[in-house]
């Protein structure tokens, strides 16, 4: 069993009705949705509401798609204090309204000491991981006040929760169920390549963080000349999607898996590809090979 869903903001920026009926038309189970990037007319930061957010919900709900996770991508490392708390406040924001959506995960990465969360060499620091801690601390005390989840996304090379065992040292630091895991396999791939099989990552990825993976993010890569290419739709890079599909099936079964950089000309051929692979997968398990 799985659920496909769509990066809504991918399909337009459009009322909700209007963005409703069009990824509807793709026959997928859920989105992940950036308010102010999908949503025309979204409410300005501190302007949230109960009733907005029902009905949000409930254009989605009547063509049968669930909100899996809201996008509030902050840089919650950012080097401007000011511009951290702006961040933070509206992190905080998403997590009070996340239930009134429908939806208990509210998504960003770790950033990085660059404003734009690019390259600088000071976010592998302590100091950074430590300005992490304290924004992640504070964000989980309204998640869980609120019944929500923060969920953190990591990227290799860039950001301050850079590696698996990074995230896993930082659900060591806090426990609370209210910290969750957005996993995207190519966001944890280095810029320099694998030094083990793809199978054996995603495994050692599973194993470690499994029990906290909320949400799958998918898209492809290719290694060109000895460095990492990113940000491919689905089926058109190296990734093993045969192998990757049957351990999420195997070990998150029903864990919604959110196409990235996929749009209205490709997005019909990825989902049609990815039911292709589940399909053979279910039916090699049957017959045990």
């Amino acid at each position: 069993m799985i659920r496909i869903g769509l990066r809504a903001h991918d399909y337009g920026c459009l009322p909700p009705e209007d963005l409703a009926a069009r990824i509807a038309s793709y026959g997928v189970d859920s989105v992940q949705l950036a308010l102010a990037k999908a949503l025309s007319g979204a409410p300005a930061a501190g302007s949230l509401s109960p009733g907005y957010a029902r009905t949000i919900r409930g254009a989605f709900e009547a063509k049968g798609i669930g909100i899996a996770v809201l996008g509030c991508y902050i840089n919650p490392v950012h080097p401007d204090r000011d511009e951290r708390e702006r961040g933070l406040k509206l992190f905080e924001e998403h997590l009070r309204f996340a239930g009134d959506f429908g939806c208990s995960v509210v998504g960003t990465e770790t950033g990085s000491r660059s404003p734009d969360c690019s390259y600088h060499p000071d976010t592998a620091k302590d100091e950074t991981f430590d300005t992490l801690c304290f924004s992640i601390e504070r964000i989980l005390h309204t998640a869980e006040k609120c019944g929500s989840m923060a969920g953190i996304e990591a990227v290799a090379d860039r950001h301050t929760i850079s590696s698996i065992a990074l995230m896993e040292k930082l659900i060591a630091k806090f426990p609370s169920p209210a910290l969750a895991v957005i996993y995207d396999p190519v966001n944890l791939i280095p810029d320099r390549g694998l030094s083990c099989g793809q199978e054996a990552f995603f495994k050692d990825a599973l194993d470690r963080l499994g029990s906290r993976i909320a949400a799958v993010h998918l898209k492809d890569f290719r290694m060109k000349d000895g460095k990492k290419e990113g940000d491919l739709p689905v089926g058109t890079g190296e990734l093993d999607w045969f192998g990757l599909l049957r351990l999420l099936m195997e070990k998150k079964p029903g864990v919604d898996l959110l196409l990235e950089n996929s749009g209205p000309s490709t997005g019909m051929g990825i989902i049609a590809f990815l039911r292709k692979l589940t399909a053979e997968i279910v039916d090699k398990k049957k017959k045990g090979i």
